[in-house]
């Protein structure tokens, strides 16, 4: 029986291989991808396979975030989007792909904004491999001006920044967000606290804490499986809390991150873990958290 609570899958992909061109999936595998080996995912994610996956939860609309298109062509991506969309009724909003340092960034963002689905845009920023390793201003970061330039044109069209980096890139973010305060910041898959050593931990929230100190920020609480462990309630339910007590439960959203966090367990360990986690915060932070919130902060 499908639970009564209402969700917004605020993060998750599909993909049709055989319409589209997507390196990472059609070309050789990544080998430092922070998963491991997804061979299994290189193949069609189509709207019947999203619903596959949760026919047992109560999903009532989803946020699609770009699958890293061919970069030369995002627009193409969107215009598919849009296509199966009113085929399939979802995704219901849409996250876009986009280079902020190409020399088409106003094109591409004025090509993106004239689809109604579109809500903002993603670029993973160029990153350090490890906090040591920042250096300021580097190309393709966020702290670099060309990248600031493109970012800055985001208000002109409406559009949000969704953003994917390591959480010793945070306090940058924090900048970026300060700098730019008309235009909203949601931070993808939970700061990416994939040391779950004390330390690492600790530099997580102070990251996260950062970000959170910027009233223009929310955070997608997904994508936090471990290689190599059984994605649990008990392994992630500090990740879960913490977040949200750092955020508050009105920037906070649930999300899959499907099919991509297939490779670490199935639909339903993820969600019925975010209830299980999230029971004690009560109906009504429940209520906002599976739903509310995704639907406000993407206009669903």
């Amino acid at each position: 029986m499908a639970n009564p609570l209402p969700i917004i899958d605020a993060h998750h992909h599909l993909w049709d291989l055989d319409k589209g061109r997507y390196p990472w999936l059609q070309d050789a595998l990544i080998p430092t991808f922070r998963y491991g080996n997804y061979q299994s995912i290189c193949k069609n994610y189509l709207p019947k396979d999203f619903r596959h996956h949760n026919i047992r939860q109560n999903i009532v609309a989803s946020v699609h975030m770009e699958a890293e298109y061919e970069k030369s062509n995002p627009i193409a991506e969107t215009i598919w989007l849009h296509q199966t969309a009113e085929k399939d009724g979802i995704p219901n909003a849409i996250v876009g792909q986009a280079w902020f340092c190409r020399d088409d960034i106003d094109a591409i963002l004025k090509g993106h904004a004239e689809y109604p689905l579109i809500r903002g845009v993603r670029q993973k920023p160029n990153a350090a491999k490890d906090p040591a390793s920042i250096v300021p201003g580097a190309p393709g970061t966020m702290s670099d001006p060309l990248f600031r330039e493109g970012y800055a044109l985001l208000k002109k069209y409406g559009l949000h920044y969704d953003l994917q980096v390591p959480w010793w890139h945070l306090e940058e973010a924090a900048t970026l967000a300060h700098d730019f305060p008309d235009t909203p910041i949601i931070l993808n898959h939970t700061g990416l606290p994939s040391n779950r050593s004390e330390d690492g931990l600790s530099g997580w929230r102070a990251g996260m804490q950062a970000q959170a100190a910027e009233p223009n920020t929310a955070v997608k609480i997904s994508g936090i499986g471990v290689p190599g462990r059984p994605w649990t309630a008990k392994l992630n339910e500090n990740i879960v809390l913490d977040t949200i007590k750092i955020f508050g439960a009105d920037r906070c959203m649930f999300a899959s991150n499907f099919p991509v966090d297939s490779l670490v367990t199935d639909y339903d360990t993820i969600f019925d873990g975010f209830k299980q986690i999230t029971v004690r915060l009560g109906e009504v932070a429940q209520r906002k958290l599976f739903h509310d919130n995704a639907k406000r902060y993407y206009r669903i």
